[in-house]
């Protein structure tokens, strides 16, 4: 099937295609990622796996795949008192999603697949994705691209700039990681059993970052990066019988 990148593709190619196409839209965000590792890893990461993951399934996949351009930006504003931080508001960036899908419709696209690569954006993309499903005569689905991760042992997934990021990014680049001092162990940020607690401090108290950044290598990110995109690979083959 065919596989078109969005921003290469002209109005006529796209309106012949979109009716029947899958459209993938990589999402990040541009914010701190500790002493080590570039501003641009959530987007890019999310990016890369999106690329690679439609170049291995566009031939097995029965509807074309189209990429859209990666949002570069997202709900960060937890990291500003860090500096480096490019961050939407939760209310801008739900609304930038809306508009896409929008905009998405009005072109005659039908299917829209959001892969996440931050983890501050997954409440807002998935209300974006049933808002925009109700609003709009489109069928969205939204999935977190590190919980396809498999095998990784105690390594956390994915962390904030541990040892899964930073694997994942010297696999893609090692321009991108700077040196990474031994670590003592963080603190640990108080917990609750089945809880999800918001806690302005959290942050501050572990200086941005989690786990050991350290103990990443390129080796094992690339094993980790391929796994990614072979699973996501496939569940755009299933996602295209799906939607």
């Amino acid at each position: 099937m065919t596989l078109l990148r969005w921003h290469h593709s002209n109005r006529a190619v796209l309106t012949e295609t979109l009716p029947e196409a899958i459209v993938l839209l990589p999402i990040g965000a541009t914010e701190q990622h500790g002493p080590h590792l570039a501003t641009g890893t959530d987007w890019m990461l999310a990016q890369a796996v999106t690329e690679q993951a439609a170049t291995l399934a566009h031939e097995r996949v029965s509807r074309p795949l189209v990429l859209a351009p990666a949002l570069p930006y997202g709900a960060s504003d937890h990291h500003l008192p860090f500096g480096g931080t490019l961050s939407l508001s939760p209310e801008t960036l739900l609304g930038l999603l809306l508009d896409l899908t929008r905009s998405l419709a009005a072109c005659g696209g039908k299917r829209l697949v959001i892969v996440n690569g931050h983890g501050g954006n997954v409440g807002i993309c998935a209300t974006a994705a049933s808002a925009a499903a109700n609003r709009y005569a489109v069928s969205v689905a939204h999935l977190d691209y590190w919980r396809l991760a498999r095998d990784l042992g105690d390594t956390p997934a994915p962390g904030h700039a541990g040892v899964f990021e930073t694997a994942l990014m010297l696999a893609q680049d090692e321009s991108f990681v700077a040196d990474r001092a031994p670590r003592q162990e963080p603190p640990a940020n108080p917990a609750v059993d089945d809880v999800t607690l918001h806690d302005a401090d959290s942050w501050r108290r572990i200086d941005g970052y989690t786990d050991h950044p350290e103990h990443a290598d390129a080796a094992t990110g690339r094993v980790w990066f391929d796994q990614l995109a072979t699973a996501l690979g496939d569940r755009l083959i299933t996602l295209a019988e799906a939607l």
